[in-house]
């Protein structure tokens, strides 16, 4: 399976949330998928991981 890595900003948008929300909940949420830095200047999150945070982040209504 070929994992997306997502920018910052388009996991934001992803998840709905604004970048500096994307940014606090990476640096506070120790549940949060770790982020890759690729270079001084890029840096992702792998889209699997990303995914399956969401995924269990959803509330189950009875």
């Amino acid at each position: 399976m070929t994992s997306k890595n997502y920018r910052p900003k388009q996991a934001a948008e992803y998840l709905g949330i604004g970048l500096a929300t994307f940014w606090r909940w990476a640096k506070e949420r120790h549940d949060f998928p770790k982020m890759i830095r690729l270079s001084a200047r890029c840096t992702v999150i792998d889209g699997d991981q990303l995914v399956a945070w969401r995924d269990a982040q959803a509330v189950k209504v009875s």
